[in-house]
């Protein structure tokens, strides 16, 4: 059985990845995960091509947990497994960093509320009041602080999401800087990075950027 080792700072984490012996201790049973010779990171590729890679890849990792991402056309939706299907991760428009988003929100939600549609989150479409764009953002900091990690892990850049373009969203400061101190709590370890973030993050960190762990200064305020 895979187990995460609980609680570890992601600059130490990144540091790990370069070293197989480690990542062979700490995921004896290989996550399932096609190897970077076998299905290596398209860095040149369009971003159709990145999302089909990063669909491979996530697909190989969780094979273990009967849950599949997948795009949708229309808008992000989770569905929880039944006898006939796994769980899907249905990330908006083929958008990889829709794809992350979703992901992140999947990572975060205990085993309960995976059995749930949208993994029970309350959402109100674009168009929110000053009060429901406040209860948005609260649940969003902890989601988009993780999507941030995986965004850089995958040498793109991240900007925060408000989604609230017709209504009332104000300036978002307090929103970025809740994002900026929640990174920082998971970068530090003050903040745990759920088991399933950690997993992924090797996985991705192995494979795009082997020899360049994340810094702490690829994580700065100005960039939201």
């Amino acid at each position: 059985m895979w187990q995460n080792p609980p609680h570890i700072p992601l600059l130490a984490l990144s540091l790990r990845v370069v070293n197989p012996v480690v990542f062979e201790r700490l995921y004896p049973s290989g996550c399932g995960v096609l190897t970077a010779q076998s299905d290596p990171w398209p860095i040149h590729a369009d971003e159709s091509v990145q999302v089909a890679w990063l669909i491979r890849q996530f697909n190989a990792c969780f094979s273990d947990q009967n849950t599949v991402l997948a795009h949708s056309p229309d808008e992000p939706e989770y569905r929880p497994a039944t006898t006939q299907q796994p769980a899907q991760i249905l990330f908006a428009h083929g958008f990889f960093a829709s794809a992350l988003h979703e992901i992140s929100h999947w990572c975060i939600a205990g085993a309960e509320r995976r059995k749930l549609p949208d993994l029970g989150y309350w959402y109100a479409p674009d168009g929110r009041n000053h009060a429901q764009q406040q209860l948005f953002e609260q649940v969003e900091i902890k989601p988009q602080a993780l999507e941030w990690l995986f965004t850089v892990a995958c040498d793109r850049p991240f900007r925060v999401s408000r989604d609230n373009l017709n209504g009332d969203a104000g300036n978002g400061a307090a929103f970025k800087d809740n994002v900026y101190a929640r990174l920082h709590a998971l970068l530090d370890g003050t903040a745990p990075i759920p088991r399933d973030a950690v997993r992924l993050l090797q996985v991705l960190l192995k494979a795009i950027r082997p020899q360049r762990p994340l810094c702490e200064r690829e994580f700065q305020r100005d960039q939201l």
